[in-house]
């Protein structure tokens, strides 16, 4: 319930992305940037020399497809959460280096993906088959 709450005040100062377990608990809760057009997606979080512990960046496409990302100009290391058109967690790319042209993906057909700082996904337990939970903001691309 404290969790819940913590939740609900951080998402007052803006938009929000739970994400959920598959027995309902809240596993974390991270204040986020939205990513929804094509200019915001192309810059993501290149150039940031810092980021809260709690935010982080959703990236959201019109429709899912096999997304790849690259470190190109990231000078934070990163996990990557993607999740499909249902917003269900259908992979992690945990702790992506600073600077690095490999591009990185998951498998499986996304629409979404869910940057935010390197461990945060082990500190939480966050893992496939987890979901995201959109508070504050539309899970649609503008262009």
């Amino acid at each position: 319930m404290v969790l819940a709450i913590v939740a609900i005040l951080g998402c007052a100062r803006g938009p929000c992305v739970a994400i959920i377990a598959p027995d309902g608990r809240t596993r974390a809760t991270v204040r986020v940037e939205v990513a929804d057009t094509n200019s915001k997606r192309e810059i993501g979080l290149m150039y940031r020399k810092s980021m809260d512990a709690d935010a982080g960046m959703i990236f959201i496409f019109k429709s899912p497809s096999n997304l790849r990302f690259w470190m190109h100009n990231t000078e934070l290391p990163l996990d990557m959460i993607f999740a499909d058109a249902s917003l269900r967690v259908v992979g992690i790319v945990a702790n992506a280096q600073p600077f690095s042209e490999t591009l990185l993906g998951v498998e499986s057909d996304s629409q979404y993906v869910l940057e935010v700082n390197a461990g945060f996904c082990a500190r939480h337990g966050i893992k496939a088959g987890d979901r995201l939970d959109f508070l504050g903001f539309a899970n649609r691309a503008i262009d």
